[in-house]
């Protein structure tokens, strides 16, 4: 199957330092926005969160997400994906993919602002729809 995101942004998703603009849904049918740390595996966009944190509150209320992905050098170029939750990852993989993003985005081995007795999640973003401009 061919990826939903053309060709010509790919780097966006592979590079090492577009962050996304996440936007879930409140409870109350409100939005909210959170830029994060992101990776990117076979047309899934993969993020992560610690347990009690808004996102994780959102995402498991209302699977529904939205993701900006702008490229640093040149703001007007960006990648405006729709998607849900398609999956929720606890456990050692979540531990160890916050660790593969640290990696990613600041090159340190392990994750460097986990607090004491922090759980992670993981949650799979399955795209729907992608459009791009720039």
């Amino acid at each position: 199957m061919a990826s939903k995101i053309p060709a010509k942004y790919l780097d966006l998703f592979t590079g090492k330092v577009a962050f996304a603009v996440l936007a879930t849904v409140m409870p109350d049918g409100s939005p909210q926005a959170t830029p994060l740390w992101f990776d990117f595996l076979s047309d899934t966009l993969r993020i992560n969160t610690a347990v009690g944190r808004r996102k994780e509150r959102n995402l498991d209320f209302n699977p529904k997400v939205a993701l900006v992905v702008m490229d640093p050098a040149n703001p007007y170029r960006y990648v405006q994906l729709r998607g849900r939750v398609a999956r929720r990852i606890d456990g050692p993989q979540a531990e160890q993919h916050i660790d593969t993003l640290a990696k990613k985005y600041l090159n340190q081995e392990h994750y460097p602002h986990r607090a004491p007795g922090e759980r992670r999640v993981m949650y799979e973003i399955a795209i729907e729809t992608c459009q791009a401009m720039g």
